[in-house]
């Protein structure tokens, strides 16, 4: 419990305040803990004001404020110490609410704040009472303002009304005046008016004419422009068309040489091989030849690849591999799918063509591996192994229609063997005359080195 300077017990200390402090007692306690503060040392300051102690008591009272009062109020210790400071600069005041009896002609304010520094018997009356006084005083003065504040108002609104007066007589007489001349002014400007009523219509007129010359420059302009366009197609047109039909006679004369001189060596080796297979002699022509009989069949990679083997022999391979000018495609992806698909794309392709290339230094025939290029997000950086043409499909093409556009781009009569599980291009292949092969038949194949 709180003792007063006398030594006896504070019962105000038990008081309670139920309502907030009212603005004028609460500046004028910061103000006393702020006056308090001068004579405190940094340590009997509480620890959220020490920041605050070199400042000047203005200062203090701007910045620190609301943290003085808060401390005021939490901190008993620090409450008894700007007390007894109150005291030393106020003892008149403080011993008169000590003895329960504040001077009558003290301020309402003055003594409430210090009651709630000193916290004496009945000093929540005191800060009550303090506010309510201030309330009137704020109110009598308010009420004071208001009818000095009507009386102004009433002698601004007499001085008014007679000033408002005397400009109405001088603005009729102004209005007359200005009458008589609007008047004036209303003839001038129904003669200016038919002049430019008059000036309009010669203006649209010159507008209208200049608009339809230069409506019809504008036509032949346009018109002219579009047969320069036109012509300029024409031109482009022409041009482009002479240049696509010199190119296509040259490729076409170059491919269908190519094509020529492909299917001349194809058979020119598939008679040799034919001959030395079937061990005929040289001759001439004889007389038996020129009757009319059956000849036999001529032999294809079909005939010759299934004469003795299973469709999934891997032998089979090497019967077809072994024909003069044998051309395999490989279906890449379908054939590494099948092998080892758990394997990166990168690696599958790599192994595959690892495997192609020593299969085609084993048997000589050319060899082409196609992969999708659907399944790429980049163009792929490779360097093909020896023996192996490696080709990916344009964006737009699957790899089944690039092998297909590769049987049908080779003569007919050519071996040709397409590598593919793909039921849809094993048939499709072999109406142009390829023979299909399993996809597991060539890992069979490549399996045994």
């Amino acid at each position: 419990m709180v003792e007063s300077a006398s030594g006896e017990p504070d019962d105000g200390a038990a008081e309670v305040l139920d309502r907030p402090l009212p603005d004028g007692v609460r500046r004028r306690v910061v103000q006393i803990v702020s006056d308090g503060f001068g004579g405190l040392t940094v340590s009997e300051l509480p620890a959220q004001l020490r920041q605050y102690a070199r400042f000047t008591p203005t200062r203090r009272t701007k910045f620190a404020g609301n943290a003085m009062a808060t401390a005021l109020e939490g901190d008993a210790l620090f409450r008894q110490r700007i007390g007894e400071r109150l005291r030393e600069a106020q003892p008149e005041l403080t011993g008169a609410l000590d003895a329960g009896s504040p001077p009558p002609a003290a301020d309402p304010l003055d003594v409430a704040a210090a009651a709630y520094v000193l916290r004496p018997t009945g000093w929540v009356k005191l800060v009550t009472a303090a506010g309510e006084e201030a309330l009137r005083a704020d109110a009598e003065r308010v009420d004071d303002e208001t009818r000095a504040e009507l009386e102004r108002l009433r002698e601004e609104l007499s001085a008014a009304r007679g000033q408002t007066k005397a400009e109405t007589e001088r603005l009729r007489t102004e209005l007359d005046s200005a009458k008589k001349e609007a008047e004036s002014m209303h003839r001038k400007l129904r003669g200016a008016l038919s002049d430019v009523k008059r000036g309009e219509a010669a203006l649209r007129k010159a507008a209208a004419e200049s608009d339809a010359a230069r409506a019809e420059g504008q036509a032949q302009l346009s018109a002219a422009e579009s047969e320069s366009r036109r012509l300029k197609a024409r031109l482009s047109e022409t041009e482009a068309a002479l240049e696509a039909s010199r190119r296509a006679a040259r490729e076409g004369r170059s491919v269908e040489d190519m094509r020529v001189r492909l299917l001349l060596d194809t058979v020119l080796e598939s008679a040799q091989g034919l001959r030395r297979e079937l061990a005929l002699p040289p001759v001439s022509v004889r007389p038996a030849e020129t009757v009319d009989a059956v000849e036999p069949g001529r032999m294809t990679p079909k005939d010759i690849a299934a004469r003795a083997l299973s469709e999934n022999d891997p032998a089979i391979l090497d019967q077809l591999l072994a024909l003069p000018q044998a051309h395999m495609v490989v279906d890449g992806y379908n054939v590494t799918k099948t092998g080892y698909p758990t394997m990166p794309l990168e690696k599958q392709r790599l192994r595959l063509l690892g495997s192609l290339s020593q299969l085609a230094a084993q048997t000589g025939a050319e060899m082409t591996c196609v992969f999708d290029g659907a399944e790429l997000a980049a163009p792929v950086l490779l360097a093909p192994p020896r023996g192996v043409r490696v080709l990916f499909s344009k964006p737009g093409v699957t790899a089944d229609e690039l092998i297909r556009q590769l049987v049908r781009a080779e003569p007919p009569g050519r071996p040709v063997v397409v590598v593919s599980t793909d039921r849809e291009v094993a048939d499709g292949i072999a109406k142009a005359g390829a023979r299909p092969v399993a996809s597991a038949v060539l890992l069979k194949r490549l399996s045994r080195g």
